[in-house]
């Protein structure tokens, strides 16, 4: 039996390319999320404590983003990526490094991170907009409100 027809206002190509765009933002959010929590794993020297309990309020703040994505996805009629594979395909930003860095290289990494994926929600919202997508719109708002927070917060332990 086939499934019934997706009618919530949003034709099939807006769906689509919508789901397309929300892809990239959760495989950019997982390894995001994957990157913080090995340099929660591998953090040392002077400012490990601080930076320990920093990267784990953020890995956890990803896991918790990943979930409302795919399930975006899947209100739009689409299969949310769900492996290694698509997801290093889809994503705009680098596997973690194999050797774990320096403190402060790890947070210059985070930094760039946090940018990608505010640019990756950022350029899929017109579209979301313009196909008067709200939910999405409105999860793409917050998802680029706490990538420039975290951005910025990250930025100001690289000040001198």
């Amino acid at each position: 039996m086939n499934a019934p027809r997706i009618n919530i206002g949003i034709g099939e190509q807006d769906r689509a390319a919508i789901a397309q765009g929300l892809s990239r933002l959760l495989a950019d959010t997982y390894t995001l999320y994957l990157t913080t929590h090995n340099f929660h794993w591998n953090v040392t020297g002077p400012m490990f404590n601080t930076l320990h309990a920093m990267f784990m309020a953020q890995y956890t703040e990803l896991w918790n983003a990943v979930d409302p994505i795919a399930e975006r996805i899947r209100s739009l009629g689409h299969v949310a990526p769900g492996s290694y594979g698509a997801f290093g395909q889809l994503s705009s930003l680098p596997d973690a490094p194999e050797q774990p860095p320096r403190a402060l290289e790890m947070v210059r990494i985070l930094v760039q991170g946090h940018e990608a994926v505010a640019r990756t929600a950022r350029a899929l919202f017109p579209q979301a907009d313009a196909a008067g997508d709200e939910p999405t719109a409105d999860l793409l708002t917050q998802r680029m409100t706490v990538h420039e927070q975290t951005a910025w917060m990250l930025r100001s332990l690289l000040e001198e």
